[in-house]
């Protein structure tokens, strides 16, 4: 790794104060260069450490610019991934504190839970067999960035662009389901806002988990048995209000809404 170890460290001082102050920084590109993506996952790993040591826990992973439309959104040519922490999920229906938020976007994506660890992720057979269920999800993709003007590091360095997620609560086994083959439709207060299919994730969004996994496991952290994966997104993302109620239906996952509350909401 070329970036010294006060850049990345400053570089999490910054994300992770951002964070906590719920006020967008600068980018860290400008402390970590534009393109060295071991040392944005380095720093990743040390804002994670920090949000571990005050108490937030692991529940699994998310998968980042899977959707070649949110890509072209955000300037970037290959995905990334992120953790997800206890407080960051949301279920079907809840009214999310948008106090909590900086800039937040909504995304439509399926969810998968893993009924066992992928220590081997060369076979697509053995991927999809560690899938439990399938749920569909909204991802509130955020940035401490301020007004996203990210390059591919600070996406990768701010925990893959994460705010917090909604996941239904009635999942499908893949014996039901064909991912790839799924219909998304996402409405913001009535009014449809975004479209897609499993096919603009990755292709399939079992093909983004058999990247993660392979990813997780290069970094020697492997997807485990109970993890929440979020797949990606199957359509653009879309700006999030104060006050206004997204609604996506993934079929045949079925129907996810998220509620956000008014500028006045407490965190």
């Amino acid at each position: 790794m070329t970036c010294e170890a006060a850049a990345l460290d400053a570089a999490a001082e910054r994300l992770d104060r951002a964070g906590v102050a719920r006020t967008p920084c600068a980018p860290v590109a400008e402390l970590i260069g534009a393109i060295d993506i071991d040392a944005a996952y380095a720093v990743q790993q040390r804002v994670t450490e920090r949000r571990l040591g005050r108490g937030a826990r692991l529940v699994g992973r998310k998968i980042g610019l899977t959707s070649a439309a949110v890509q072209s959104q955000v300037g970037v040519d290959r995905p990334d991934f992120g953790v997800l922490f206890d407080d960051m999920r949301f279920e079907d229906g809840d009214e999310v504190p948008f106090s909590r938020l900086l800039q937040p976007k909504a995304e439509a994506e399926i969810a998968f839970v893993l009924a066992r660890d992928i220590l081997d992720a060369s076979d697509p057979a053995v991927v999809r067999d560690a899938v439990d269920r399938a749920y569909p999800a909204l991802e509130i993709v955020d940035s401490r960035i301020a007004d996203w003007k990210i390059l591919i590091t600070d996406t990768v360095a701010d925990n893959a662009s994460s705010g917090v997620f909604v996941i239904g609560a009635e999942g499908r086994t893949l014996d039901a389901l064909s991912p790839a083959d799924a219909v998304m439709t996402m409405h913001r207060n009535g009014e449809q806002v975004s479209q897609g299919t499993g096919r603009d994730c990755l292709g399939d969004p079992l093909n983004a988990l058999a990247w993660l996994a392979a990813t997780a496991i290069e970094f020697g952290a492997p997807l485990r048995a109970g993890d929440i994966v979020l797949s990606g997104a199957l359509g653009p993302m879309v700006a999030v209000a104060p006050g206004d109620v997204f609604e996506a239906a993934i079929e045949p996952l079925g129907t996810i809404t998220a509620r956000f509350s008014d500028e006045g909401g407490t965190a």
